[in-house]
């Protein structure tokens, strides 16, 4: 019997030092997490210096920077309106349609990338359909298409 309850000591013991070690590591977590430390001001003043790329790789470092940068709309909106050739119709239908800047960025990135590749005059020596390269196409609006057929015409 008094060997049961000395090793039942020596658990309780384990538990509670294995306990307080875990305790002062969320303490350490938490204090080198400047997000639940500084006022919210200054940690969109810091998330709104990095660019798209960067912003999404901070958003996956740990879940309270994600909830912080997911849910912000002024850190997304600024990357949405500066992505090259976005339309600004586009913006303005998913807007009215109630997306978030960032489910805005999201839609409309990958067709900003396509339509700005065909304005720079990357795709202008590609003869028929065959030649596009499948991958990065994506539909386009007849709007959209005007203006690349405008800019094919101007070359």
């Amino acid at each position: 019997m008094k060997k049961n309850s000395k090793r039942n000591n020596k658990l309780r013991v384990c538990d509670i030092v294995l306990n307080s070690v875990d305790a002062e590591k969320e303490n350490k977590e938490s204090q080198n997490n400047f997000v639940e430390l500084l006022p919210l001001e200054v940690t969109f003043k810091i998330f709104s210096q990095l660019d798209i790329q960067s912003l999404c790789r901070a958003s996956v470092t740990c879940r309270s920077w994600n909830h912080t940068i997911r849910n912000s709309d002024s850190l997304w909106k600024p990357h949405c309106l500066t992505v090259r050739a976005v339309c600004r119709r586009e913006i303005d239908n998913d807007l009215e349609n109630g997306y978030s800047w960032r489910v805005i960025l999201v839609r409309n990135y990958q067709k900003s990338k396509v339509k700005y590749e065909w304005l720079s005059g990357r795709y202008s020596n590609i003869c028929s359909p065959v030649s596009l390269p499948e991958k990065i196409m994506c539909p386009m609006d007849a709007d959209t298409w005007g203006e690349i057929l405008q800019a094919e015409l101007e070359r």
